[in-house]
C-alpha cells in the first residue's frame, strides 16, 4: 500500500504511546496510565487533527490502556486488542504474571498504585488475532502475536517498515528483551524471533528513549 504517514512519540508517564497520522485519519498505539489523556489531545490540537479513528493496545497492562476509555469518549475512536488480553482489559485488570528482578518491586507496589488512580474497565470494540489487519486506518497495519509478557501481547507492523513492540522490548540506553514481567517466560524468545522475522526498518518500544534500528533488532 502506498501511503505517507507521520509517527509522533508521546511520553505517557510510565512509558510511550505513538500517534500515527495520514490523510485518512489517525491511529494511537497504546494509551498510557490514567491521567495522561491531555497529552494526546494536546498533540492532536498542535497538529490540527481531530480524527482519531483507532486505539490499538499492545497488551492489557495499566500503563498501556489506562487512558483508552476516556479517549474513546472524547474522540469516538474504537479500541482494539488481541483477543487473549481482551477480557483482562475489559475487567480493568493488570495481570503481571511471574516477576523477576526489579519486577518484584513493581508487583509489590501495584496495589498501592491502583488505590491512587482510577483504572477503568475498558471493553474492546475490535478483537484481533495473529495476522489481523486493523480496519479503517488508511494504511497497512498487521498484528503479530508475540505472547509471553501477557497472553495476548502483540506487535503492530505498519506498512511493512515500522514495528511497535509494546513491552516485548525496551530501550533505556541499551536495547533489551523483556526481563521483569511475563505470563510465560518460555514464550519470550520465540516472540522475539517472530518480530525479527518481520525485519522492520525501525522498532518502537513501549519503554525507552529511542527506537531500535533493524540492525539492533537483529542483533538481539
Amino acid at each position: 500500500m502506498n501511503t505517507s504517514i507521520n509517527i509522533h512519540c508521546l511520553n505517557m508517564g510510565m512509558g510511550h504511546a505513538y500517534l500515527i497520522e495520514n490523510k485518512h485519519g489517525m491511529l494511537l498505539i497504546d494509551a498510557g496510565i490514567p491521567g495522561q489523556t491531555w497529552r494526546v489531545l494536546k498533540l492532536m490540537h498542535a497538529i490540527g487533527r481531530d480524527d482519531l479513528h483507532m486505539i490499538f493496545i499492545t497488551h492489557a497492562h495499566l500503563d498501556h490502556y489506562g487512558c483508552a476509555a476516556e479517549l474513546q469518549r472524547l474522540t469516538g475512536a474504537k479500541i482494539s486488542i488481541h483477543r487473549q488480553d481482551a477480557d483482562a482489559m475489559a475487567r480493568g485488570e493488570t495481570p503481571l504474571g511471574y516477576v523477576r528482578g526489579w519486577g518484584k518491586v513493581g508487583k509489590s507496589l501495584l496495589p498501592l498504585f491502583l488505590s491512587l488512580i482510577r483504572l477503568e474497565p475498558t471493553p474492546a470494540d475490535v478483537i484481533l488475532d495473529d495476522g489481523s489487519y486493523l480496519p479503517d486506518v488508511g494504511f497497512e497495519a498487521v498484528v503479530i502475536h508475540t505472547p509471553g509478557h501477557t497472553p495476548g501481547s502483540s506487535c503492530l507492523v505498519v506498512d511493512g517498515r515500522y514495528a511497535f513492540a509494546g513491552d516485548l522490548l525496551t530501550n533505556n540506553g541499551t536495547p533489551k528483551v523483556q526481563r521483569y514481567y511475563a505470563h510465560n517466560w518460555s514464550q519470550i524468545p520465540n516472540s522475539l524471533q517472530r518480530l525479527q522475522t518481520q525485519n522492520p526498518e525501525i522498532v518502537y518500544p513501549g519503554h525507552g528513549r529511542r527506537p531500535l534500528s533493524r540492525a539492533e533488532l537483529q542483533a538481539m
